[in-house]
């Protein structure tokens, strides 16, 4: 059985987030815009990049997900996120590498509620008949981070789109966890369409060894996401038969 060799305390040194409390209520969000494209990585690295308490996915693959939310607690906002997909236990979930923001509120509300790693940028996620494309981009030269999206899209049913739960490293009242965030996505529109990978700095999300090379899919939906009230953590060094922990 493969599991994670990466120390946990130095992998996650620079995206744990600090969390005071991990009893969050549930936030629902209505007529949001979800694009996820999914893409095969180069293998050699998949063990190195989980903790021991994860199991990679066979073939490894990297998850991005973008949202454009019009309207929220914190207004609206966009958010973009990196995750590398493995199984705690025998559950499919996303390790979260990296993720940004156009709101600074957005962002500050995620990170302390739901213990998202996320910093603030120029996030752009746009919705054409043909097309939908996510961006993302730092101040600087070289600026661009992320370029994905989804060409000729056609319908696809409302039960034929699935997410996996998120597992967001963060510093807690307990220690160091994977806080587990699963938001609950109900599709009121679905369609799917050919990946578009044009640029990704894996650097930039957390996670330097991230190397993708196969598209697999792309799926955008206009959904209500349910942020949720948080139900489990894990220790991250720990496989999750022992090491999870009810909130």
């Amino acid at each position: 059985m493969l599991v994670g060799t990466a120390d946990a305390a130095a992998l996650f040194k620079e995206r744990a987030v600090e969390m005071t409390r991990i009893d969050t209520d549930a936030e629902m969000l209505e007529d949001v815009v979800v694009l996820q494209v999914l893409c095969e990585i180069e293998s050699s690295e998949e063990c190195a990049m989980l903790p021991p308490g994860l199991h990679p996915s066979l073939p490894p693959l990297v998850n991005w997900q973008a949202w454009s939310v019009p309207a929220s607690p914190w207004g609206p906002f966009t958010l973009a996120t990196t995750r590398i997909e493995c199984r705690s236990g025998l559950r499919p979930r996303g390790l979260l590498t990296g993720a940004f923001s156009n709101s600074a509120a957005a962002a500050e509300a995620l990170r302390e509620r739901w213990g998202y790693s996320v910093r603030v940028a120029e996030v752009a996620l746009e919705r054409r008949y043909d097309e939908v494309r996510c961006s993302v981009a730092l101040p600087g030269p070289d600026d661009e981070i992320l370029d994905i999206g989804l060409r000729d899209p056609v319908p696809l049913g409302m039960t034929d789109v699935q997410y996996v739960a998120s597992l967001h490293a963060a510093n807690t009242e307990r220690g160091l966890r994977l806080v587990q965030c699963d938001p609950r996505i109900e599709p009121e529109r679905a369609e799917r369409g050919q990946p578009i990978i044009d640029h990704f700095d894996a650097g930039a999300w957390g996670e330097e060894r991230i190397a993708p090379f196969y598209p697999v899919s792309a799926s955008v939906v206009t959904a209500q996401v349910t942020l949720p009230r948080l139900r489990f953590v894990c220790r991250p060094g720990e496989m999750a038969f022992t090491g999870t922990e009810h909130v």
